[in-house]
């Protein structure tokens, strides 16, 4: 199992409406609105990095509000 943390950063006002969007998406465990540099961070799982990476990271950057990501591969499981 590969584990990833994605940050996301969103247009003015759009971080609620993203979150309900990004919660539906297969392979993400949990979303929460954050402040600070980015404005959720998004706790994802899959079999292998590439569905981590094409499956949740893509559709989350392809969502409208989305203006940038950042995602992190868990090294220690």
């Amino acid at each position: 199992m590969v584990r990833a943390f994605i940050m996301v950063k969103t247009t003015a006002g759009k971080s609620a409406e993203l979150q309900q969007s990004i919660d539906a998406i297969d392979g993400v465990e949990e979303a929460h609105v954050v402040a600070g540099q980015y404005d959720i961070i998004i706790e994802a799982a899959g079999e292998e990095v590439y569905d981590v990476i094409h499956s949740v990271a893509t559709d989350v950057r392809d969502l409208d509000g989305v203006a940038d990501t950042r995602t992190y591969i868990c090294l220690d499981e």
